[in-house]
């Protein structure tokens, strides 16, 4: 697939400074490390202050279930396709086996982010609301972690690792860095008239060294047919990706691509 122009010496201004009033974007980057320069953040943000999270944390969530859960096999048989192609169906399983609670807190330990459990139906992993600038915190937490030694935090980034071209928006051609580690998130629930798509992209830089970039967008969605068709293929289980590639692909990848540039990453 060809994603096009990807916006890299594009800025922020440029990219947000058209979009309708009624949508929110955020885009937040990291780069830190013991022994390289001083640590680097940039974050931009037009509309509300935190967006429903869709599958963004999924690789978070495996990361922390894991020490909840005795069996390993049983824990990678739903982990893995967690990460790799966004089950969730499997997410559910170690979302709710191990509680929300326990899972957010123990994030909150590893992390410092705190999140809280979404209002309503707890089991709605996806509903978990965030700020770019946390989530871009705690994947460099995780990066490291894995960095040092942590051999579940090693397994969930090779897993990001091997999410396929067609889950990943063009992450890693906007990051130029064809081995990222990337997770995205894409859902459009039927009480917003919204679509939201979001991407992380995790680039290891030797060491302890690490540089994160997250892009989030929930952008209007509001025609009625295709609102419908949206939920219907929702309702049949049938892939939706390319509906958020046609809304917001091309801002996706050019918010990413500045976020590196601002963070000096080459």
């Amino acid at each position: 697939m060809s994603w096009g122009h990807y916006g890299g010496c594009v800025g922020f201004n440029e990219l947000i400074g058209d979009l309708d009033h009624s949508a929110s974007v955020q885009a937040a980057g990291i780069r830190r490390g013991y022994g390289g320069p001083p640590a680097r953040t940039v974050s931009v943000r037009s509309g509300l202050t935190r967006l429903r999270c869709a599958s963004l944390l999924k690789p978070l969530y495996a990361w922390v279930s894991a020490a909840r859960i005795a069996d390993d096999a049983r824990w990678r048989r739903h982990a893995e396709p967690a990460v790799v192609i966004s089950s969730n169906a499997d997410t559910l399983n170690l979302w709710l086996a191990v509680g929300p609670r326990v899972i957010l807190d123990d994030l909150r330990e590893r992390t410092g982010v705190s999140w809280a459990t979404p209002n309503g139906d707890p089991s709605r992993f996806g509903s978990v609301e965030v700020a770019a600038e946390e989530v871009a915190v705690a994947y460099a937490a995780l990066a490291q972690a894995a960095a040092a030694g942590d051999p579940i935090a090693e397994t969930v980034l090779g897993w990001m690792g091997d999410v396929d071209a067609g889950q990943a928006f063009g992450a890693r051609e906007a990051a130029r860095a064809p081995q990222a580690a990337v997770k995205c998130g894409w859902y459009g629930a039927p009480d917003e008239t919204c679509l939201r798509t979001h991407v992380v992209a995790v680039l290891p830089r030797g060491g302890t060294k690490v540089t994160v970039a997250v892009a989030m967008t929930a952008l209007p969605y509001i025609g009625e047919h295709d609102r419908e068709t949206y939920r219907d293929r929702i309702a049949q289980g049938l892939p939706v990706e390319s509906e958020h590639e046609k809304l917001a692909g091309t801002l996706l990848r050019g918010l990413m691509a500045t976020t590196l540039t601002e963070l000096g990453h080459e």
